[in-house]
């Protein structure tokens, strides 16, 4: 009897342990090097992503509650590495299979958590979520810094790190580029921006942007004047503002293909240029 309890607690401590660290992570849980053609979207954008191929990392030190998603390429590398910042309902999987979408194209990724795990199902979660997150920027640029530091201690980074996020996580991408640590490249996909000359002068690197028409969050005229504060310091950028097309259209083009498909595709090809010239030269 004694030894069939010690057995049951055995497999119930490991049942119950944390979450896969990353030494468990083995050459089959990578992802195979597969760039999209110049036709073609990334497979999560269009409902399509597969089994997913990364793992849960604690990231932060001390914390155990921030868990975010790390996707690797198959490959020794050194790889250039890629932060990932989710939207106003949290880290879910529509961004993991984002993130190994991004590790098919040779970019060591990680999927960020700035809700100590929770995430939002409905508006009023959402709202929630975002504005506590919000409310303390300082613990979300020092949960960012911890996640450079993450990916540059890694062997297989080149050391070369870019930030990305769509609507409330491409907003905190730009407040990253100004606040946080070092980093090589900012892409916002309509996030909140600022056009104050002296606070983006910060910024030491070129700047994406993808933004809709038909949104007010950011309006086309808050676009513009971000653009023209940019223009004045010297700091390049590549923003685009697309037609026809509203808030959130590049994460889930799958919900009206016909409309956001042709955007999307040019969205993307920009992104895989940006990111190249930012995180693949030395």
């Amino acid at each position: 009897m004694n030894r069939l309890l010690i057995l049951l607690l055995v497999f119930g401590l490991t049942a119950c342990s944390s979450q896969p660290k990353e030494a468990e992570l083995g050459t089959d849980s990578r992802v195979a090097y597969a760039p999209t053609a110049v036709d073609e979207l990334p497979p999560a954008v269009l409902g399509k992503g597969g089994d997913l191929l990364g793992v849960t990392v604690n990231y932060v030190p001390g914390d155990m509650s921030t868990a975010g998603y790390l996707s690797v390429p198959q490959g020794e590398g050194p790889f250039p590495a890629l932060i990932i910042i989710h939207e106003w309902n949290g880290l879910v999987d529509r961004v993991r299979h984002i993130a190994d979408d991004f590790a098919a194209e040779g970019y060591i990724t990680l999927a960020v958590d700035l809700y100590s795990g929770q995430t939002g199902t409905n508006r009023d979660e959402n709202m929630a979520l975002m504005s506590a997150a919000s409310g303390d920027m300082a613990t979300v640029i020092a949960n960012l810094n911890s996640a450079v530091a993450f990916l540059k201690e890694r062997d297989d980074v080149t050391g070369r790190v870019g930030a990305m996020g769509w609507c409330f996580g491409g907003g905190i991408a730009l407040s990253f580029g100004l606040d946080g640590v070092e980093h090589e490249a900012t892409a916002i996909f309509y996030g909140r921006l600022i056009d104050d000359p002296e606070r983006l002068q910060h910024i030491d690197h070129e700047v994406y942007g993808t933004f809709a028409r038909l949104d007010q969050g950011p309006a086309p005229a808050d676009v513009e004047a971000f653009e023209a504060a940019l223009d004045e310091i010297g700091i390049e950028n590549d923003l685009h503002i697309y037609d026809e097309v509203g808030h959130g259209f590049w994460l889930r083009i799958d919900e009206d293909v016909s409309t956001r498909a042709e955007p999307g595709l040019d969205a993307w090809q920009r992104l895989k240029s940006y990111l190249d010239r930012t995180l693949r030269t030395s």
